[in-house]
């Protein structure tokens, strides 16, 4: 993609606008929570205090608005204890000649870093840093740098006591997460029946993992419904998979795929009202061709056989327990580890998770990682911004660097696409606000009231599109700062121009040094192949030891695949929005043998998840060799990511031989219906290693590989 096209496509995704909208009570919420704060320290005759408070109380309530699993009321005081510390420590710098650009590079580097945490703690700390830099401004003695930062911190805590008193809403993040996977499970049934070998999104189930990650005060106060339904999705995935799957399940043609296309189109319809259920909290409407009625009590027609009946028995069970866990109304013992074997899920504390968000940190300390290079970038730009404003001479020279801020992001997609979208709002909501207090020339009052609404418009306008919420912010800190003195016009021009300046010093940069999500392609599948191996291998050894407890270590590695796949999926979508032309990240290797290696390391993680599907009760026979297989298969992919690293040549002899040496045993010492499962599943996971070695040479075709993995939906 060239740079006129990269620019154009971002440019457009930033001014694109969404008609959906955040819920009006939310929204609301958090406009009552900021005139709570504003307008009484207005009352106490201190504008400046005022608009301390005021922006405390904003991007408080802005980190609520954020994609979390956590108590709402817990981010706004997390969010207000850091714009507190942040506002301080900037007027203490501001009162010492040269140390507050010190301060701001160091303050945007942690900022930066703060997305090794996650997308939340990074907006939030953004935000932090675009406080310091409008408040500071303000002319203030140094005795009161910390009222100031003691009121930027009750904005947050008068937020959270709002969202406390008046609760909206307290379970819909966990509710949306959860119907999402049987959403996901719904389409991914119907996608099976004209794909056999389709594969499922990851990204719903690891959502709801997250949303079941609780602490001790939302576990005792979660509604019974969403127990235990999250493991129960876990088991109907592989279950789907073999059903359909013509190499362990129903044959690929003739009244058995028929039956088995029935199934799968019943099963959807169960999960699609399970998905219902769960979302809105109403009873559970199953439709008449529901499982539990059809899959195995249905007599007439053809029937399936063999591993496929096995697996539609099971599917009827687990859709039972899904329905009955919805009609109950009071909590049972669902959520055992017999029916989530990933154990219970508990979240600690915000203060314990210190610890670990400092471990996160550190593992992106270093030149090579993305998150660091995002920090360095952040730094220099913010600074450069900064440095530039004040030797123009501009007054109002915050507004640069604050722009830069809030416009880079690590990728290239979303820093484009925001500083468009930011250059664009910012420009009319300073136009508008400016022109309505040129000519109605409001007091201080009719300002603060007008900033209420316009916060509450930002609120309303989350979802709607980048550029409409800027519009809304710009448009609250002019009414803010009208509240000091000066001319309004001449403070419009200084903001539109600082506002360009500001972006345009950002994207420059970012074009100059950037992260190339291409680049690191190669990394990406290099972390996906050594996890799906580390699966396939886990679930390979169950069948020699099937009495042995391995159902952690299974859904750990899986746990570990399904992030390195959606860490890969996710790249190669930021990817496709780079322009120029840059390689695979691998040594000698094309993009389009990287795409057909891809294809050849996704049918591997298939294969595992259908031995999943078959794996055998704690008194079933034991596979001989099976555990000596999963050794080899788990050390030849380990040391194939690092030869796909290095560009040294990808081979699976040793894997070859353990697999003849496996059936050799097998021979001389037959497993029953475990050892034919055992055998044709290592068959197949040769198959998908001999893929993944042509893939890598670049010869033949790669149709095969292609058709097992067809093109995500988010590309």
């Amino acid at each position: 993609m060239s740079w006129f096209a990269a620019l154009r496509d971002t440019a457009r995704t930033g001014l694109t606008i969404d008609r959906t909208l955040t819920d009006p009570k939310r929204a609301v919420r958090g406009a009552v929570a900021v005139a709570l704060v504003l307008f009484p320290t207005l009352a106490l005759g201190d504008a400046r205090l005022a608009t301390s408070a005021a922006m405390g109380a904003f991007i408080a309530g802005t980190a609520t608005f954020q994609r979390s699993f956590r108590p709402r009321a817990t981010l706004a005081v997390a969010a207000g204890i850091g714009l507190g510390v942040s506002t301080f420590l900037g007027y203490l710098a501001a009162g010492v000649t040269g140390l507050f650009p010190v301060l701001l590079a160091v303050w945007a580097f942690g900022a930066g870093l703060t997305w090794a945490i996650g997308p939340t703690a990074g907006v939030v700390a953004a935000n932090t840093l675009s406080v310091m830099l409008i408040v500071v401004q303000l002319p203030v003695s140094p005795l009161t740098a910390l009222g100031h930062g003691l009121v930027c911190a009750l904005g947050g805590a008068v937020q959270a006591l709002v969202i406390t008193v008046w609760p909206i809403g307290s379970w819909t993040a966990q509710r949306e997460a959860l119907a999402d996977t049987y959403a996901e499970l719904a389409d991914y049934a119907r996608r099976l029946r004209q794909d056999p070998t389709a594969h499922v999104d990851p990204e719903p189930f690891m959502e709801a993992r997250h949303a079941a990650a609780l602490t001790p005060w939302q576990d005792r106060h979660r509604p019974p419904e969403l127990r235990g339904l999250r493991g129960l999705a876990e088991r109907i995935r592989p279950t789907l998979a073999a059903i359909a799957d013509p190499k362990v399940g129903a044959p690929e043609e003739g009244p058995e795929r028929d039956r088995a296309r029935e199934v799968l189109a019943a099963s959807a319809e169960a999960m699609d009202a399970l998905a219902r259920a769960i979302r809105t909290g109403a009873p559970l409407q199953l439709p008449r061709s529901a499982p539990a009625l059809t899959l195995v009590a249905r007599t007439e027609g053809p029937e399936l056989r063999g591993a496929a009946r096995r697996a539609a028995r099971r599917l009827a069970g687990l859709l039972r327990k899904a329905s009955d866990t919805l009609d109950r109304s009071s909590e049972d013992t669902i959520d055992s580890p017999v029916l989530q074997p990933g154990g219970a899920l508990r979240k600690p504390p915000l203060v314990r998770m210190l610890p670990t968000a400092l471990r996160a940190v550190r593992r992106q300390f270093h030149p090579r990682s993305a998150v660091f290079q995002h920090a360095v970038r952040l730094a220099g730009v913010v600074t450069v911004a900064y440095l530039l404003a004040r030797l123009v001479g501009f007054q109002h020279g915050y507004w640069a660097p604050m722009t830069a801020a809030m416009v880079m992001r690590p990728d290239f997609a979303q820093t484009y696409s925001r500083g468009v979208a930011r250059l664009a709002g910012t420009v009319v909501g300073v136009a508008a606000s400016t022109l309505v207090v040129q000519l109605a020339r409001p007091g201080e009052w009719v300002l603060a009231a007008l900033a209420v609404v316009s916060i509450g418009g930002a609120y309303l306008t989350f979802r709607t599109g980048y550029a409409v919420i800027t519009t809304c912010i710009s448009s609250y800190v002019v009414f803010l700062l009208g509240l000091q003195e000066g001319n309004p016009l001449v403070t419009a021009v200084e903001r539109v121009g600082l506002t360009l300046l500001g972006g345009s010093v950002a994207l420059l940069v970012y074009a100059l040094f950037p992260t190339w999500q291409t680049a690191r392609l190669g990394e990406r599948l290099a972390e996906w192949l050594a996890a799906a191996g580390r699966y396939a291998a886990e679930v390979v050894a169950v069948y020699e030891r099937p009495a042995a407890p391995r159902g952690r270590e299974v859904r750990s590695a899986l746990l570990d695949s399904r992030e390195a796949r959606s860490e890969l999926l996710q790249a190669m979508q930021r990817a496709d929005a780079e322009p120029g032309r840059h390689a695979s990240g691998l040594p000698g290797v094309s993009r389009r043998q990287l795409d057909r290696a891809r294809a050849a390391v996704g049918h591997l993680g298939r294969v595992a998840v259908l031995l999943e599907a078959h794996l055998p009760g704690a008194d079933a026979e034991p596979v001989p060799g099976a555990a000596e297989f999963a050794e080899e298969l788990r050390l030849a992919t380990a040391l194939a990511a690092g030869a796909l690293l290095t560009g040294q040549p990808v081979e699976f002899d040793a894997v070859r031989e353990a697999q003849a040496q496996l059936e050799r045993r097998l021979a001389e010492q037959p497993a029953g219906v475990q050892g034919d499962v055992v055998r044709s599943g290592t068959r197949l996971l040769l198959q998908a290693l001999k893929d993944l070695e042509r893939a890598l040479r670049g010869g033949g075709t790669a149709a095969a590989a292609e058709r097992r993995e067809p093109e995500p939906t988010a590309r």
